[in-house]
């Protein structure tokens, strides 16, 4: 299914093909000439063209070279009762798909159209693959040119070629994996795999059985043995995101991989030489972990050989528009929309908008945005965010009520440290109590990890939380 341009002078063959390519579930627009035509195809994206050679305000390849202007991609068919084998040769040199002689059956064309749709929609496919693999590979089209990110490409270009292993942190969003995704791309690994995991995602004994493998009856549920990820990344990359919820015991583990490159898989004595570069990623300050006791420090100075810190948006609003425009266009090839135009006065609007979910919130936007607009332009209406600059009620009042500086209503304390500990165990009490003792859920809603939690419970003693 795709949607068709007819160009013909001839009511009744526009009507008739028509006809039977909606009989396929194609979209079809209809036009009576070359100047109509070419008001379409600036206007409208096709997937297929179908034209006439022969009209009074012009030829098909006119409308050839017209639609390919407009749009590469797109697959251009031409019909004519005056076939010869130059006028085929010239189409086909020009960038025809396929050339169809009248008196024509409807079931040649409807099969042709067919073949055009889909050799269209590979084409795009494969132009947004190749953007994607260039904005992996640390173009400017997907980092920005801003100051801050040319640092950063600066410095994948650096690493990239050696085996370091770094360590990229950066705000939720703001794009670590494709970092490391980037410096992948541009190692001497890169014929071989990547191999990304989430280290948030799993339990402690999960997280081990994943990242080391484990052997047949090694715990519950482990009815044969399993190769982990550090074997299946061999001679390529791991990355490890979220690096910073790992349990004590895992990063006791990982310290050993890092250190001789050796796994031993969970219920197993037997080492395993591995060969793996590693990537790893946090949005937390590691270093800080490491002084609360929370991370090793040995292991945190092996993975921070080279640290790569991401900006966040808000500190590169020269980016936007740029960024903007890379997935507007992404966002019309993968849901096959219309192609659409950001006026300035909505790129202003986000450049004035602060982006706590940084890129893949503005990504998002875009998409919405894209996804519910009727028309060719994205307005600043089409982004409906709040300004950096209207933001009452931030420190907690209702809306519309002035604000008050949170320093006027702290009480006056002379020792900083107790205070901070006796504010966050009162906090940590409150969702206790709130959770009705849900550890997990209580994590949840404090925005740390289950293991940070735990951790807390015990320095501040909390053993009941209706105390």
């Amino acid at each position: 299914m795709g949607r068709i341009l007819i160009v013909d002078d001839e009511p009744h063959t526009r009507r008739v093909l028509a006809l039977n390519l909606r009989q396929d579930q194609h979209e079809v627009a209809e036009c009576a000439g070359v100047q109509e035509a070419r008001k379409a195809l600036v206007a409208e994206d096709f997937d297929v063209v179908l034209t006439d050679q022969k009209m009074p305000d012009g030829d098909g390849l006119q409308v050839l070279a017209t639609a390919i202007e407009a749009n590469p991609t797109v697959s251009v068919v031409i019909i004519t009762a005056f076939a010869t084998v130059d006028l085929a040769v010239e189409s086909m040199r020009q960038g025809a798909f396929d050339f169809i002689t009248k008196p024509f059956q409807p079931e040649v064309v409807r099969a042709a159209v067919s073949r055009a749709c889909e050799r269209t929609r590979l084409r795009r496919e494969n132009v947004l693959l190749k953007d994607i693999v260039v904005h992996l590979e640390g173009s400017p089209e997907i980092y920005g040119s801003s100051a801050a990110m040319q640092a950063v490409r600066e410095l994948i270009g650096r690493v990239a070629p050696t085996n370091v292993t770094v360590l990229i942190t950066g705000e939720t969003g703001t794009g670590k994996e494709l970092v490391a995704r980037a410096i992948h791309k541009n190692s001497p690994r890169a014929a071989k795999p990547f191999v990304a995991v989430n280290c948030a995602a799993f339990t402690e004994t999960l997280l081990e059985s994943e990242l080391f493998g484990h052997e047949k009856g090694a715990f519950t549920g482990a009815h044969q043995y399993r190769q982990g990820l550090f074997e299946a990344a061999h001679q390529g990359t791991l990355f490890l995101d979220e690096v910073a919820e790992m349990s004590p015991a895992a990063q006791a583990k990982l310290l050993r991989v890092v250190t001789d490159g050796q796994v031993v898989r969970v219920g197993s004595t037997q080492p395993r030489k591995v060969d793996v570069r590693l990537l790893a990623a946090t949005h937390r300050d590691l270093a800080q972990r490491v002084s609360e006791g929370l991370f090793r420090q040995d292991l945190y100075y092996r993975l921070a050989v080279v640290p790569i810190a991401i900006p966040p948006l808000r500190e590169r609003r020269e980016d936007i528009a740029t960024l903007s425009e890379l997935f507007l266009r992404q966002t019309a090839l993968e849901l096959k929309l219309p192609k659409r135009t950001i006026i300035p006065q909505a790129i202003e609007k986000l450049k004035r908008y602060d982006f706590p979910g940084n890129v893949r919130e503005l990504q998002n936007l875009i998409e919405r945005a894209s996804i519910l607009s009727s028309g060719s332009e994205l307005g600043a209406e089409n982004f409906p965010v709040p300004l950096s600059s209207d933001r009452s009620g931030a420190q907690g009042g209702s809306p519309g009520a002035p604000s008050v500086p949170l320093a006027d209503v702290l009480p006056e304390v002379n020792d900083l440290r107790n205070f901070l500990a006796e504010v966050e165990k009162t906090l940590i009490l409150r969702t206790l109590k709130s959770t009705n003792g849900a550890q997990a859920e209580a994590a949840r809603r404090l925005g740390i990890s289950r293991s940070d939690l735990g951790y807390k419970i015990a320095k501040y003693g909390i053993s009941d939380p209706e105390q």
